[in-house]
């Protein structure tokens, strides 16, 4: 296999470490979308957002999203990638996406453990916990809708690592 793979997702449910860890398992080159934007814009998102709002940071997002996909490449993307309908159809079509699926309770566990507030600007200022049903309320369609698998990601690293391998092969095989 050396289709690219995509996950998506909610921040927080493990994109990067999932990915580093599942790129590693593959033999593929990793890259997330959201460093490279960093990489290549040498701008936080936190500073694209507030120097060319939301819409810029979009189109910036989907730029990275084809300029990164290439064979045996597995990206990490950025929880709002999915909100074009581009996006979601050009994952789909280039390769396998995944949706790394954890519930908000958790989700918002994480984020407070670990805020990283310059890469994850908060999308409407309110308390992380309420921010993170909200968001993921609007959101959980759209990760469903561009998935060919739906893993649980609220598991260990190498559970969720285990469970993605299981059915890349399971997809491989029918």
């Amino acid at each position: 296999m050396t289709q690219p793979i995509f996950l998506v997702g909610a921040r927080g449910c493990g994109k990067t470490t999932i990915g580093k860890a599942l790129a590693k398992a593959l033999g593929y080159a990793f890259v997330d979308t959201d460093h490279w934007l960093l990489e290549s814009t040498r701008m936080t998102v936190a500073e694209i957002v507030e120097s060319e709002g939301w819409p810029g940071f979009r189109a910036r997002e989907t730029q990275a999203l084809k300029s990164v996909t290439a064979p045996s490449t597995l990206v990490a993307t950025g929880g709002g990638m999915v909100l074009a309908a581009e996006n979601r159809q050009f994952m789909r079509e280039k390769g396998a996406v995944i949706y790394l699926q954890v519930e908000p309770e958790e989700l918002a566990r994480r984020l407070e453990a670990f805020p990283e507030e310059g890469q994850r600007p908060t999308l409407t200022g309110k308390p992380v916990s309420q921010e993170i049903s909200e968001v993921l309320a609007d959101r959980e369609p759209l990760y469903r809708q561009a998935a060919h698998h739906v893993i649980n990601a609220a598991r260990s690293p190498e559970q969720v690592v285990a469970a993605i391998l299981a059915a890349l092969r399971l997809a491989q095989a029918s």
